[in-house]
């Protein structure tokens, strides 16, 4: 994490440099960037399943997307005041300048697993590790296996459930992230700086009801609800209820009732962070970022079908209003795939029973 913290935020000062220079050079830091943020959520869920105990784990998964919902919202209202006081470059500076300040406090605070921490008392560390079966850090003359094993992940179904969650998230997501304010501008004819603020309220809902699922799916598995059942219940939630936004917005008449429904839409969405985000722990606790990895890929690849699908559409049928039910029928097939194949035991990758 903290290799990739600094490499991106080294891209990011790095930019205005570099775009001064030449278009390829910026390019270079706009790749490296995005090689560098891969890291984050992978060891965000190794790190998870470390630190906190099984009962406790989605609040913390909400938690930590909250921060990255109202991250993405306080960089986007602080970088026009910024421009306005230093430039264009001003940004890319001091975020960059921030990143490396975070690194210098994540460093100096953080251990991998609770036990090597020096400042955790004996009664949290019981706390946390009390029920917990992590992954055992390797002893002298251990052999680890170095690579994982891939055909055996990609054999199983709960696997491909998690591929498939994750690529429908992020299609739903950065398509709405990419595509809102110009929506806005196209259908209700405001102007950019209007769409802008209708496009922005929804990542707020997605901050506050994405830790509000991880305190009822936390909750729920508490109270005796099978880990299972409770991943199925946040998820299919986490689609169905964005599907039927995604409607709703198709029929809504003016900016106002749009921006309801998106902000349903992407509130909803924010339930899948207590469905197939927290499940990568509890399938595959010693492969949990591989396997994060290995979804975050297909992610990615959707997200990118997504957002070049849905101009190209516009551009070919002149409407949004085909790509948003085409959007809604996607995230209803991906809850019906993952309610038949997710699961939340433990799952035999590497062929010992």
């Amino acid at each position: 994490m903290a290799y990739g913290v600094a490499l991106w935020s080294f891209a990011t000062f790095l930019s205005p440099w570099a775009a001064a220079r030449s278009l390829w050079l910026f390019i270079s830091t706009r790749i490296l960037l995005g090689v560098a943020e891969g890291v984050a959520l992978p060891c965000m869920n190794n790190m998870v399943l470390r630190w906190f105990p099984r009962t406790e784990r989605s609040s913390a998964v909400g938690i930590a997307m909250a921060g990255f919902q109202l991250g993405n919202t306080i960089g986007l209202l602080l970088s026009p005041i910024i421009m306005s006081r230093t430039g264009t470059f001003g940004p890319f500076v001091i975020f960059g300048l921030f990143g490396f300040l975070w690194v210098l406090v994540w460093i100096s605070a953080i251990t991998g697993t609770p036990g090597e921490h020096p400042q955790i008392s004996a009664y949290e560390l019981e706390y946390i590790t009390k029920g917990q079966k992590l992954v055992k850090p390797q002893v002298q003359g251990e052999r680890l296996r170095k690579i994982p094993p891939f055909r055996n992940l990609l054999s199983k179904w709960p696997t491909w459930a998690l591929i498939s969650a994750n690529a429908m998230h992020s299609w739903g997501y950065f398509v709405i992230l990419s595509w809102m304010p110009v929506y806005f501008k196209t259908i209700f004819h405001v102007n950019l700086r209007e769409a802008a603020w209708f496009s922005a309220i929804p990542w707020v809902m997605m901050a506050v009801l994405g830790y509000v699922a991880g305190v009822v799916s936390d909750a729920l598995i508490r109270n005796g609800t099978s880990i299972t059942l409770t991943r199925k219940i946040m998820q299919t939630i986490g689609f169905v209820g964005p599907g039927i936004a995604l409607i709703g917005l198709n029929a809504a008449k003016s900016p106002a009732i749009a921006s309801a429904w998106l902000t349903i839409a992407v509130g909803l969405m924010s339930f899948g962070h207590s469905g197939f985000l927290v499940n990568f722990q509890e399938i595959a606790p010693q492969y949990a970022g591989v396997l994060h990895g290995m979804a975050n890929t297909a992610g990615t690849f959707a997200a990118i079908l997504g957002t070049i699908g849905a101009g190209f559409f516009v551009d070919r049928m002149g409407s949004f209003r085909g790509f948003l039910t085409l959007t809604s029928l996607l995230y209803f097939s991906s809850a019906l795939f993952w309610d038949i194949f997710a699961t939340g035991e433990r799952v035999d990758f590497d062929g010992t029973s």
